[in-house]
């Protein structure tokens, strides 16, 4: 019987689930998804192979398991950030301050893009969980349009257009090259919303 880490069956689950997630995320890094077996991710995250079985049924569905709980947690945080900012303008200041920290890594792991080798259907559930995020910068966007802070405008493809320059983004580690890079981007996006204060 294998060994029962955390102080219960749930915890236990719990942190098998996290140990994949960070295997799948290490192994990412390194090279290209359509290179991982479900063989190198049990290995990596120091379990058996029966334990992956337990929670996923294949690398896509392990994928998707890792997408979901990094894309919740980072609305969460996104969500506490704008907790008490009110002015559409700095909201949209934070999102792209939030947006700048996010990893790149499924944008720039080695190998194929993800498009090239995941299925439609996991493909679908992946947009969708997008959405999420791009659900508060829409709601950013709408307030700002309402208060007159932005110009009336198609909010949909301003909010991919936002999305995907900043997630395009090559952020710099070394402090001060990173905050120049982001206070570029801040001046870039809210000049493209035709924020009021960027036109100022």
């Amino acid at each position: 019987m294998p060994k029962i880490i955390g102080k219960s069956l749930h915890e236990h689950r719990q942190m098998t689930r996290q140990r994949l997630f960070t295997a799948l995320s290490t192994l990412m890094a390194e090279r290209g998804f359509d290179t991982i077996t479900l063989a190198d991710i049990a290995a990596t995250a120091g379990v058996g192979r029966t334990a992956v079985y337990n929670h996923f049924p294949d690398k896509e569905a392990l994928l998707l398991g890792f997408i979901t709980h990094e894309t919740e947690e980072y609305a969460r945080r996104l969500e506490r950030a704008l907790d008490g900012v009110d002015e559409p303008v700095e909201q949209l200041r934070t999102y792209i301050r939030q947006q700048a920290q996010l990893s790149r890594m499924f944008h720039l792991a080695p190998g194929p893009d993800l498009r090239t080798v995941l299925s439609r259907p996991t493909l679908q559930r992946l947009r969708e969980h997008a959405e999420i995020v791009e659900s508060i910068l829409r709601r950013i966007l709408t307030e700002g349009i309402r208060t007159g802070e932005f110009p009336d405008q198609d909010i949909d493809p301003t909010v991919q257009l936002v999305n995907a320059c900043l997630s395009g983004r090559l952020i710099p580690e070394e402090p001060v090259a990173r905050e120049r890079a982001v206070r570029a981007a801040e001046r870039f996006v809210l000049r493209a919303v035709g924020a009021r204060e960027a036109a100022a």
